[in-house]
């Protein structure tokens, strides 16, 4: 375990210490996927290009258990290759599956969200005779791509957030001449190690610092430290505590963002549905929200540096704009947030469109939005400003 640790360190920048135990234990417990209950997923996610989340991928293909590396592949190859015995899945470019552009992707999203547990077949007609037939869903999977994962993903996941290398930071060059059998040779030694340990890994029942999904998905990992020892029992569960509470202020911070959205579009609506509003206007309308958390945002209130900081994940910047009377400001446009209000905060007021309406209509400026229909309010549990729950 030791010597595996310090290999992945080689040759790829993790974002902690405890990144990298993970990713090590993670690819032991692949080793002993048939004695366990739940397959963790790994979520490899990064902002842009280039932050080692494929390299990642290249030292995994060399370490885990029975490797399946694919871009590109079909349900229904997964779905029979996955048996008593499952391979681990290493899923490059997720966004193919993930993305706006994933298609007729359905079905293998809905393998890998049922893949985590043991015992959720997916029941398909099959051959000759159309006979009802289940496939096993049950294996582990590495994901990578640019951006988060669906959230059913990354509640089932343990998430590496990788970042660009700074300039001082290296790794060791990844050559498959040299590389490949040094990874070969210690992956043969963890399968010699622990897959006459498998009875005992099902009969474990570690104590974990964490509960409900979380614990389902780092109990393999701890499953592993706790039949290596030494060291490694300890340092898995300080991993576990510090990986999962990182991911919980990662979800507030969602959350945070998602109320943004919803108190920009109020703000808008206020205005008339104007085509753009500026910036210092934006944000003084936000502030004098007294039942916002703007006005205590940061050490002095929310300005115009944490406004455009929040609303970068959605592709929204402000620009110059030219308003009526000829003078031009730093001003948000109204037509960036309709595909960023659409996603992540959909109005209940706004009835839904008919199929065959081809332009949504506007509404006119100061005219009240329409009654809800029969739905609940869509937002965060508790309200626009309750806390999601923890994993």
């Amino acid at each position: 375990m030791d010597e595996l640790r310090a290999a992945i360190g080689r040759y790829v920048v993790l974002p902690s210490e405890e990144a990298l135990t993970a990713v090590t234990l993670w690819v032991a417990a692949s080793h002993i996927q048939p004695a366990l209950q739940h397959a963790p997923r790994l979520a490899v996610v990064g902002p842009t290009k280039g932050c080692g989340k494929s390299r990642v991928l290249d030292v995994l293909h060399e370490t885990v258990h029975k490797p399946m590396m694919t871009v590109n592949t079909s349900s229904a190859v997964v779905f029979r290759i996955i048996g008593e015995d499952p391979p681990t899945l290493l899923v490059d470019e997720a966004d193919t599956i993930f993305g706006p552009k994933a298609g007729d992707k359905e079905d293998l999203r809905g393998l890998l969200n049922a893949g985590h547990q043991r015992n959720r077949p997916a029941w398909r007609i099959s051959g000759p005779e159309h006979k009802p037939t289940a496939f096993p869903t049950f294996a582990m999977a590495a994901l990578a791509g640019i951006g988060d994962l669906p959230d059913t993903i990354m509640d089932r996941a343990v998430v590496l957030r990788m970042q660009k290398r700074k300039p001082g930071e290296k790794v060791a060059p990844f050559r498959s001449r040299h590389s490949v059998p040094e990874l070969n040779a210690l992956r043969d030694q963890l399968a010699a190690w622990l897959t006459p340990l498998r009875g005992t890994a099902h009969r474990l029942v570690p104590p974990m610092p964490v509960e409900d999904r979380a614990a389902d998905t780092w109990e393999p990992l701890v499953i592993v430290a706790d039949l290596a020892g030494g060291h490694w029992p300890a340092q898995a569960r300080a991993a576990c505590l510090a990986m999962t509470r990182n991911e919980v202020v990662q979800d507030e911070q969602a959350t945070l963002k998602t109320r943004l959205l919803r108190d920009i579009r109020r703000v808008f609506e206020h205005q008339g549905d104007k085509e753009a509003l500026r910036s210092h206007d934006l944000l003084a309308a936000l502030i004098q929200d007294a039942e916002a958390p703007w006005a205590e945002y940061g050490t002095k209130g929310l300005n115009a540096y944490h406004l455009a900081n929040l609303l970068r994940d959605f592709g929204i910047s402000p620009a110059n704009h030219r308003f009526e009377n000829g003078r031009q400001a730093k001003a948000y446009a109204r037509n960036q947030f309709l595909d960023a209000w659409a996603r992540y905060c959909p109005d209940p007021a706004q009835p839904a469109p008919a199929a065959d309406e081809a332009v949504l209509a506007r509404r006119a400026p100061g005219k009240p939005p329409a009654p809800p229909t029969g739905t609940l309010p869509i937002g965060p549990p508790g309200g626009p400003t309750g806390p999601r729950p923890t994993r």
